[in-house]
């Protein structure tokens, strides 16, 4: 259970990513963790922002077709370049190639947000522009050897140590880091959950 204000959960949140929960505790919403297990293979041909979107609904779905006692939250990430959705690497030599890829240029990041609940499902979607500063090879080497890069969309962190080599977001910041607080508390309010302190 979160500790947020100690108080019972409002909400099942449909990830174990620890990003998230932190997020949640920062505006006061108290929650439980059910990840949600789906196949996030992109379609063919198929849109970044449809993509986060069908994502965070299908999460949000799986999660309350086994429980229904708590709204349920789910939130999906990527980041975009030239059409091309980066994933979370597979190896050393892919969150490179995604490196390159982002080095000294703007990017766009989108977040899906899904919230399903006795008054049905809603889901909101958020977009922005991330800019990288150009990176050498020796800082992109070093960074995998961190270990930061793995697990992440387009092989970087905002909120760690990938916040060095961004030089501008235009945008919502915790919506790069994978859950935008304006659009999550703008659904969980319509679902009457209360956000921050107490205010609806």
């Amino acid at each position: 259970m979160s500790d947020a204000n100690d108080k019972p959960p409002a909400l099942r949140l449909a990830s174990a990513s620890p990003r998230r929960r932190q997020l949640l505790d920062l505006v006061g919403v108290p929650h439980v963790v059910t990840p949600a297990d789906i196949d996030e293979t992109p379609l063919p041909d198929e849109a970044a922002d449809d993509y986060v979107c069908r994502l965070a609904r299908e999460k949000a779905e799986a999660v309350w077709s086994g429980q229904k006692d708590l709204p349920v939250l789910a939130a999906d990430t990527t980041v975009v370049i030239d059409g091309e959705i980066l994933g979370k690497p597979e190896s050393a030599a892919d969150a490179t190639r995604m490196l390159k890829l982002l080095s000294g240029r703007e990017h766009f990041v989108y977040t899906g947000v899904a919230l399903q609940s006795t008054r049905g499902l809603r889901v909101a979607l958020s977009k922005s522009t991330v800019t990288f500063a150009l990176l050498h090879d020796a800082q992109i080497q070093a960074y995998w050897a961190s270990g930061e890069p793995q697990g992440k969309a387009g092989a970087y962190a905002i909120q760690g140590f990938g916040a060095v080599f961004i030089s501008n977001v235009a945008g919502s910041y915790s919506g790069v880091m994978g859950l935008p607080l304006y659009e999550t508390a703008t659904l969980l309010r319509n679902a009457g959950i209360r956000v921050w302190h107490g205010s609806v």
